[in-house]
């Protein structure tokens, strides 16, 4: 590389070198060098180079086009945003760092061990729909309702965590598993991906001896009503990390017990859904 050209590229060196510690470009470092002047080729390079998070959504293509991005840079960004995450030339899956690449999910951050880990938790399927009460409804004529619950098989979640207030990564948009199809993960079908954590359910599942099950639905007099029950629905927070990846944490402390996170559409948990289970340890009170 001649002198001239290493002082025309040493702008860029200098914004480049916090991205390559970072191992993630999203659409601030691509205004960022930008910004600096950085041309198209470089810029392109780059993205291809790195893994990425991009927000490729119309506002946001709008927003780059106004500060600046060229239509090459644009291009390059929407061809990255399309393929499916490479955990294992991008890092594994199982880095606590939240702005680390990884795979499309939820994520329970194990600190019971050194160095803690993510734990991606694999959705559940459940293989019945349950309903009672319905010799009472006959006999009151619909005033007593008839409850719909949905079983999850086993008595216990796989995932488990031993934390009262357990701390979670949702890794949602940003990623897609089937090219140009950002929902095929979550739903099977293209265009169904959320958002945010703001879409799912967060729900308390009654153990029972070899299933866990919860309310979803009641049929009485005045109609049906589907989706979570009051009782069962609790509350979350959650902080944006970086487009597309929040961290997420239960509003109070969970006593051990069952529970889900679910993403669902069509008519709640009773529709299409993915069921994102754990369970919190008999010692968890006391462990945090």
């Amino acid at each position: 590389m001649t002198k001239v050209t290493w002082l025309a590229l040493a702008p860029a060196v200098a914004i480049v070198a916090p991205l390559t510690a970072q191992e993630v470009l999203t659409n601030q470092t691509v205004l960022a060098l930008a910004g600096a002047g950085v041309g198209d080729q470089i810029i392109v390079a780059k993205i291809r180079s790195s893994a990425t998070s991009f927000d490729v959504s119309t506002g946001q293509l709008i927003e780059l086009k106004k500060r600046g991005v060229s239509d090459a840079v644009i291009a390059a960004m929407i061809e990255v945003a399309g393929k499916p995450v490479d955990v294992a030339a991008a890092g594994t899956s199982d880095s606590p760092d939240p702005n680390a690449p990884h795979a499309p999910g939820v994520y329970l951050l194990d600190e019971s061990v050194a160095p803690a880990r993510m734990v991606r938790i694999d959705p559940a399927a459940s293989n019945q729909m349950k309903t009672g009460g319905m010799l009472g409804y006959a006999l009151t004529g619909g005033i007593a309702k008839i409850k719909m619950n949905i079983v999850l098989p086993g008595a216990s979640a796989r995932s488990r965590t031993t934390l009262a207030r357990p701390k979670f990564y949702f890794y949602l948009g940003q990623t897609n598993t089937v090219p140009g199809m950002p929902g095929m993960y979550w739903m099977g079908l293209p265009g169904l991906s959320p958002s945010s954590p703001n879409e799912f359910s967060f729900v308390h599942f009654e153990a029972k001896k070899d299933h866990r099950e919860a309310s979803v639905g009641r049929i009485g007099i005045g109609g049906v009503a589907t989706g979570v029950q009051d009782n069962q629905r609790l509350t979350l927070t959650y902080a944006d990390v970086r487009p597309g990846v929040f961290s997420v944490t239960p509003s109070g402390d969970l006593a051990p017990g069952e529970y889900a996170f679910v993403y669902s559409i069509a008519g709640g948990m009773n529709g299409m859904s993915r069921i994102f289970d754990f369970s919190v340890g008999p010692s968890a009170a006391a462990a945090r």
